[in-house]
């Protein structure tokens, strides 16, 4: 696995790239040698963010943890690319997708019950156009972090989200 890393607005000490090569070195069992690992390191506001994103074919494996110690993001975020790779390793096995990016002994590992996405809900709901803001503020009136509506400007399907600090992001689709 070859790890890059790169830092923002911090000095990135032995220290601190020994610390994220000795967690990442855990997650190598999963992947090929050739995967690429890209790990930011940054602080804003007495904030030590830690951003882990691992490109593989079709998707992108990534985790952000925030918290007042570096060395505590750094476990956080690996431990929820763990997490993330239990699911991800389902799904290729059920789909027989393509997993080139994965060894092969992790991909036979015997996968438990728990490691399986499971719906246990679904909602229907009739869906109105509407514009970004519109469909924003409906998500607030319903709590929600996220609003799935019709553009009125182009009858395309959209998501509306919450960001972080308090913004709005849209997600349209490509064609």
């Amino acid at each position: 696995m070859n790890i890059i890393i790169s830092g923002k607005n911090i000095d990135l000490t032995e220290g601190l790239k020994a610390s994220v090569e000795g967690k990442m070195a855990g997650l190598e069992k999963y992947f090929t040698p050739d995967t690429e690992a890209n790990v930011t390191l940054s602080v804003e506001k007495e904030r030590q963010k830690i951003e882990i994103t691992i490109p593989i074919k079709g998707n992108i494996i990534r985790s952000e943890q925030v918290s007042d110690d570096m060395y505590v993001s750094i476990d956080l975020a690996v431990e929820v690319i763990e997490k993330q790779l239990k699911k991800h390793r389902q799904k290729l096995i059920s789909k027989k997708q393509n997993a080139g990016s994965f060894k092969k002994e992790f991909l036979e590992e015997s996968v438990g019950s728990e490691d399986e996405i499971q719906i246990t809900r679904v909602k229907k709901f009739d869906m109105t156009p509407m514009y970004p803001e519109d469909a924003a503020l409906q998500m607030e009136l319903l709590g929600h972090n996220f609003f799935v509506f019709i553009n009125a400007e182009d009858d395309a399907v959209n998501v509306v989200y919450k960001r972080k600090g308090n913004t709005y992001g849209l997600i349209e689709p490509e064609y």
